[in-house]
C-alpha cells in the first residue's frame, strides 16, 4: 500500500480543496463596517452615535477583527446607549493593548530576527506601500541581499506585494505596533 500513499494524498488534497471555499477577507467598506458594528448592537437595544461609528472605522481601517476589538471595548467603556465618540476614545487604549498582547505579538513571534528587522525597516519608512529597494536601502543592503527576508515575510502572510517592486503590510496598524513596541533598527548598530 505504501507506493499508493502519494497518489492518495494528492487525491485527498484535491477533495479537500473541492470541499472548502477560501475567501480573502480584507477591509470592509465604510458602510459594511458601520453595519457590522451597529446591527449587532441594535439587536441588544444599543445604538452608536454616527461620530462614534466614523471614529471606529477610521481607527480600524475597516479591518474586521479590529472592528470587533474596538466595538467590544467601546461597549465596555460606555455608560449606556448611545455609544459616543468619547467612549471610543476611552476604549482605544484597551483595544490597542489587547491587539498588542495577542494579535500583533503572536504574528511577530512566528518570524526570525532578520525578518523582524525587515518589517521594522518597513515600519520606519511610514505608511506603505514601499519600494522594496527603499526597504533594503534602509537596512544597509541592496535589493538582492534583502530579498530572502522580503520573500519570507510575504510567505508568512506578514506583508504582500501590491505591485511589482513594492511591499506593504497585510494588516493595518502593524507598522504602528512595531514602532511602539520594538526598538528601531539602524544598520551598523
Amino acid at each position: 500500500g505504501l507506493p499508493q500513499i502519494g497518489g492518495m494524498l494528492g487525491d485527498a488534497r484535491s477533495y479537500a480543496e473541492r470541499m472548502f471555499t477560501f475567501f480573502d477577507v480584507g477591509p470592509l467598506s465604510s458602510d459594511d463596517a458601520i453595519c457590522a458594528l451597529a446591527k449587532p448592537a441594535a439587536a441588544e437595544d444599543v445604538a452608536y452615535d454616527p461620530a462614534a461609528l466614523t471614529e471606529i472605522v477610521k481607527r480600524t481601517q475597516g479591518y474586521p477583527y479590529f472592528l470587533q476589538q474596538w466595538g467590544k471595548h467601546a461597549w465596555l467603556a460606555a455608560d449606556g446607549s448611545p455609544i459616543s465618540a468619547e467612549d471610543v476614545d476611552r476604549a482605544t487604549d484597551a483595544a490597542i493593548a489587547e491587539l498588542d498582547r495577542g494579535f500583533f505579538r503572536i504574528r511577530l513571534d512566528r518570524i526570525t530576527p532578520g525578518q523582524e528587522q525587515y518589517l521594522r525597516a518597513m515600519a520606519e519608512l511610514g505608511p506603505g506601500p514601499h519600494r522594496s529597494a527603499d526597504v533594503a536601502r534602509s537596512l544597509g543592503q541592496d535589493a538582492s541581499g534583502a530579498s530572502p527576508h522580503r520573500d519570507a515575510v510575504i510567505k508568512r502572510g506578514m506583508a504582500w506585494s501590491p505591485r511589482w517592486g513594492y511591499i506593504d503590510f497585510t494588516v493595518p496598524l502593524f507598522d504602528e505596533y512595531l514602532k511602539r513596541t520594538e526598538p528601531i533598527y539602524r544598520p551598523g548598530e
